[in-house]
């Protein structure tokens, strides 16, 4: 037989302990060692009277055992009290039995305020108020057992007790939030329904039958349930009798009666009134998260038409039968895209981190930078589409809850340098479905494209919560595999606090996920806050591994692979350790102040450092459409130079790129003499320095591309004095012409 259970040490609160129910658990309570306060006002069932006997003489049958007791006569109105009480005596509280009641039984006719307001005040409003005075003492001793005392009356509802009816399923409700609440502090809350003898059962019960339903039936559960070895949390149960049985709920599949862009009516609720009721594989909700997720698919539904399906933990269909790899893998899924100007490309920047503290985050957070660029992880950000619209939903053979899915792992590899604005299309397929017994994996591959080029690969790999067991295959080498970091120090280590509006900012790039800024939805998913998006955390450990081994050339970014691993909150810091090998960087990402790993397997690839030894020269100028116009600039300042030279009375610089590069660069005198155009970079310093590619520039002498607009997408760069390029259309207009 196992060990007895013992409660020595445990300071325990027992209300409406004189008699009854009551009396049975502190009694029990004291013979296994706990520290028992007997709460009784003394009243009779009605809530009226008032004596100190009935706790007094429980205090004595305790002690006369050899046990330890105090009595205490408070109302439990007076919540604060009864647990100083035991905070005096015997120094803390562990273990709270809310079971103090009263009964006022009239039909619901008859029920006065009173009737109606004394039940609640003893039953419901006694409970809270005990229960609040007691919450911070377990709370900080990491540790808590609280009783709630429901009724059948509360979950059945019984004739003549509407109010006990009512206050009792309050309770419950109240015990349920608890559960929820103090359960990452050990405070566990239950709840009982007994039928048991006792004062308030007597009056309706026949001799015999109260015989077979002692009090010390019901009190190896409410012992149990407050065992520090006892890990249950937020349960129901029915006792009496000697049987004990746990009680959940249960609803139907329902039926969506809503049509997109129609009106719902009440025929058609009268019309699937069968079907709304019928239990034929009913689902079992134990948590709001799970109530919530039918009505997500319901509005997935409504747009598709579709019907609802019946729940993956339904024992008749089970999760597994609506995963099919062979329906599913080689899917193509409907074609997305992104269009985007620099205001995204910096605001991702900022989402991800950057700020304007560091003067080497500006050439990612301004514009007008010369050398302005686009953080390559944003790709992610246009891919990611492909996903965030419901593109999964649409494949057959992929049934599943989408508030079941997390993002497992992803890879990125980009072909070229992210252009800093335009529009970029992605194509995404289902690669492989891999089964995991847990849950099923599915690989996502997505390939994104700027006008017919492609810009990018990445792969999404999103695991289903429960919806393993298919029979499917657990490995594929169509995944790209992670990576483990080297078995030594890391050669640097990188620390970077995330700010408290971190996960705020980065939502604006388009994952709008409420997990990630409303605190409620955050607690329905178990977390004490909103959490940062696993991509934010991708995004800050991939630049710190850009900037400390590229020196942030974006140029370098080959690839990345990352398995996301525990969340991070806003305001905690992320350390990310890096190792290099070669032209792979190794990194691990952790939450600084708990070591909580974020990131593991990860790796970047870069591009191998341009020789020193090569050439930097600008590239060959033959066929730059850009020549044409220069060569009549030329000629015009031949003609009209002096008249330029006082309208203008400035020195630009020109630098038109082809390819990234530098392909070709003029210097327009307007300043000194009667003007001159010269190939090459000014010997001296320009007043204006314009860098554009040749294809841009093209559409600004033509007149298809605003010069405010181009400076603006960040197509036309400036530097030094800005206010110089005001006069960039008196060249360009008056005196370009082809």
């Amino acid at each position: 037989m196992s060990a007895p259970l013992s409660y020595a040490g445990k300071v325990v609160l027992v209300t409406g302990a004189g008699g009854g129910l009551g009396r049975e658990y502190a009694l029990a309570f004291g013979e296994r060692g706990a520290s028992v306060v007997v709460n009784d006002l003394g009243g009779d069932i009605k809530g009226g009277g008032k004596s100190s006997a009935a706790a007094d003489k429980v205090v004595e049958e305790i002690k006369a055992k050899g046990g330890k007791a105090v009595a205490n006569y408070d109302s439990v109105e007076d919540g604060e009290k009864l647990i100083q009480t035991a905070l005096d005596t015997f120094g803390r509280i562990d273990i709270l039995v809310n079971n103090a009641g009263i009964l006022r039984d009239r039909s619901f006719a008859r029920t006065s305020d009173l009737d109606w307001d004394l039940i609640h005040r003893v039953h419901l409003r006694g409970s809270f108020l005990v229960t609040r005075a007691a919450w911070n003492h377990m709370k900080n001793q990491k540790f808590g057992r609280i009783i709630m005392t429901s009724s059948a009356a509360g979950i059945y509802g019984n004739f003549g007790q509407a109010n006990y009816s009512a206050a009792k399923l309050g309770l419950l409700g109240l015990a349920n939030t608890l559960a929820i609440e103090g359960g990452k502090y050990n405070i566990h809350c239950n709840t009982i329904a007994p039928t048991a003898g006792s004062r308030l059962t007597q009056t309706v019960m026949p001799p015999d039958l109260l015989e077979s339903l002692k009090a010390e039936y019901v009190a190896p559960l409410v012992l149990w349930l407050c065992h520090e070895e006892c890990q249950e949390n937020g349960g129901l149960f029915e006792v009496g009798a000697g049987w004990i049985g746990k009680l959940r709920w249960e609803r139907t599949i329902g039926s969506i009666i809503r049509h997109k862009n129609q009106t719902m009516t009440p025929e058609e609720v009268r019309d699937k009134w069968d079907k709304i009721c019928d239990f034929t594989n009913a689902t079992k909700p134990a948590t709001i998260q799970e109530s919530l997720q039918t009505l997500v698919e319901v509005l997935s539904e409504v747009d598709t038409g579709g019907a609802i399906r019946a729940s993956p933990t339904s024992a008749l269909n089970s999760a597994a039968s609506d995963i099919s790899p062979a329906q599913a893998v080689g899917t193509v899924l409907p074609e997305t895209t992104f269009n985007y100007t620099h205001m995204q490309c910096i605001l991702y920047a900022l989402g991800v981190g950057m700020s304007t503290k560091e003067p080497d985050h500006l050439k990612f957070l301004y514009e007008g930078h010369e050398d302005f660029s686009c953080l390559p992880t944003f790709a992610v950000i246009a891919a990611q589409a492909s996903m965030m619209e419901g593109g999964l939903s649409t494949v057959p053979g992929l049934s599943f809850d989408p508030t079941r899915l997390l993002h497992g792992e992803q890879y990125l590899e980009l072909y070229k340098p992210l252009p800093t604005s335009g529009t970029l299309t992605s194509k995404a397929s289902i690669a492989d479905i891999l089964d995991k017994g847990s849950g099923a994996v599915i690989l996502l591959d997505v390939h994104t494209y700027s006008k017919q080029e492609l810009v990018c690969y990445s792969q999404f790999s999103v695991f289903i919560v429960g919806s393993g067991g298919f029979g499917g295959k657990r490995a594929s080498d169509k995944a790209v595999p992670t990576v483990a970091a080297p078995n030594r120090a890391p050669d640097v280590v990188v620390v970077d606090e995330t700010g408290r509006d971190q996960a705020a900012l980065y939502r604006l790039s388009g994952d709008w996920n409420p997990l990630h800024i409303d605190p409620s939805f955050a607690a329905m998913g178990g977390f004490k806050s909103p959490i940062l998006h696993g991509l934010c955390s991708f995004g800050f450990a991939a630049r710190h591994v850009l900037k400390q081994y590229a020196d942030n050339d974006v140029s370098r970014f080959k690839s990345i692979k990352v398995r996301f691993v525990k969340p991070v909150f806003p305001g905690q810091s992320l350390q990310t350790e890096m190792w290099k090998e070669g032209n792979r960087i190794h990194l691990l990402s952790k939450v600084k102040e708990s070591g909580a790993v974020v990131l593991s397997g990860a790796y970047i690839d870069l591009h191998a450092a341009p020789d020193a030894s090569v050439s930097t020269a600008p590239a060959q100028t033959g066929g730059l459409q850009s020549d044409l116009v220069f060569a009549e600039i030329g000629r015009r300042i031949k003609d009209l130079g002096a008249e330029l030279v006082k309208k203008v009375n400035a020195i630009f610089g020109w630098e038109i790129t082809k390819g990234g590069k530098t392909a070709a660069q003029w210097t327009i005198d307007l300043k000194t003499g009667s003007g001159a155009l010269h190939e090459g970079p000014y010997t001296g310093k320009a007043d204006v320095t314009f860098t554009v590619s040749d294809e841009d520039f093209m559409e600004v002498v033509t007149g298809k591309l605003n010069p405010q607009k181009a400076f603006f997408a960040g197509k036309l760069k400036v530097k030094g004095n800005i206010m110089m390029s005001q006069k960039l259309e008196i060249i360009l207009k008056d005196y370009a012409k082809l």
